[in-house]
């Protein structure tokens, strides 16, 4: 591989406890995980592989001209499965691979090459990964948006889902609601779970127990960070759409693919 080549991959399970079978939901009539595929395609990556548990998925891809790579179906995290990938493929402890999650059909090209080239840029990280800017109270206090605080040389020195930082002199939901001009700084960042490894991390990862702050805020990062490595933070070039979680987001995603397959495109 050439110096600044990475392979992405696509964990697709079938199972899903809000949309059983998600990676194969038809969207603009194709499964969303075929989406997922074409848009990893149209990065940089040298090789874009699909690792799925699942025949059914397996199946469909290949019919697609994806390559896929079939996984243990007990891995309790898309980077476990990432590991078993590196491991069949036999790449060296430096290969770069990227996590682009199998539920995120609308993922732009251009954000899978940032994550890559950001780990290029910092050879002593292991991890790099993506945020954005937080501009409203609701995603602030919302645990379910992970935030992040980095160092300022953009490394991560703590993932939470409180809303971190914490402003002493004025900090509370009303003080936000009543001085939305708080939020107009780069102090707030929401994750974006968009993640670049280099596969000698995830070999050790594989073998480490989730770590007591890990257990805690339910964020598999922080085992990483536990154990003394660093994860490179860039913010994002370009907005980062959202996923399909539930069935009104793949409600949302299958009339915006819908309308622009009738208007010519993705």
């Amino acid at each position: 591989m050439a110096e600044r080549d990475f392979i992405a991959v696509i964990p697709a399970r079938f199972a899903s406890s809000r949309l059983p079978g998600k990676p194969l939901a038809q969207i603009a009539g194709r499964p969303m995980v075929a989406h997922v595929w074409q848009r990893a395609c149209e990065s940089r990556a040298a090789r874009v592989v699909v690792a799925t548990d699942d025949g059914r998925i397996e199946q469909a891809m290949r019919a697609e001209g994806a390559e896929v790579v079939m996984t243990r179906a007990d891995h309790p995290s898309g980077t476990d499965r990432l590991a078993e990938v590196a491991e069949r493929l036999g790449l060296a402890d430096d290969a770069v691979l990227v996590n682009v999650q199998g539920d995120e059909p609308l993922i732009p090209a251009t954000l899978i090459d940032q994550v890559a080239d950001r780990l290029f840029d910092d050879p002593e990280a292991s991890i790099a990964t993506l945020a954005e800017p937080i501009s409203d109270v609701e995603s602030l206090f919302n645990p379910n948006v992970v935030k992040v605080v980095r160092a300022l040389s953009g490394r991560a020195l703590y993932f939470s889902r409180a809303p971190l930082p914490w402003d002493r002199e004025a900090w509370d939901r009303d003080a936000f609601t009543a001085r939305p001009e708080l939020l107009e700084t780069d102090a707030w960042l929401r994750h974006i779970g968009l993640y670049a490894y280099r596969a000698g991390f995830l070999a050790e990862y594989r073998d480490w127990v989730p770590s007591p702050l890990e257990r805690l805020e339910h964020l598999e990062q922080l085992r990483a960070l536990h154990h003394g490595h660093a994860i490179q933070v860039a913010l994002a070039r370009e907005p980062h759409p959202a996923g399909v979680d539930t069935a009104e987001d793949l409600a949302r995603v299958r009339a915006l693919l819908d309308a622009a397959e009738r208007g010519g495109g993705e």
